[in-house]
């Protein structure tokens, strides 16, 4: 039996993170799906973006206890943020790929240029 491997995909919005995740053919989770009601339609709520950060920690959690591929498509900007799942691939024992989006497309989920610009300003490499 291989071992399972969790990708972290991180980048600014509109870098590519969704694409590329979908892209590797394994279980993909990101916070954002926890704001896509029951008609697909996406809903962000910011005053909800900590549960949606624990759901897509739970989710990769359950995934990895199960011996699955993950891949987690989040912005990641800072490393800090990171840690939950790099602690998840430690107690699991699975193999850990960071993966760095830098493409420049329209973000799909309209976020204002102002917050990118945020973003941007505090990335850590």
């Amino acid at each position: 039996m291989s071992v399972p491997r969790l990708v972290l995909v991180r980048g600014l919005p509109g870098s590519g993170k969704s694409t590329y995740a979908k892209s590797l053919s394994i279980h993909h989770v990101e916070a954002d799906m926890y704001f896509v009601n029951k008609h697909g339609t996406y809903q962000f709520n910011p005053h909800k973006l900590h549960q949606a950060h624990r759901w897509c920690q739970g989710q990769t959690e359950h995934l990895l206890k199960n011996g699955q591929d993950v891949v987690v498509s989040n912005t990641f900007v800072e490393h800090w943020e990171m840690e939950p799942y790099l602690e998840m691939a430690t107690h699991f024992n699975v193999d850990v790929e960071v993966v760095v989006c830098t493409g420049n497309f329209i973000s799909i989920h309209d976020v204002p240029k102002n917050t990118i610009k945020k973003m941007k300003f505090k990335w850590q490499d």
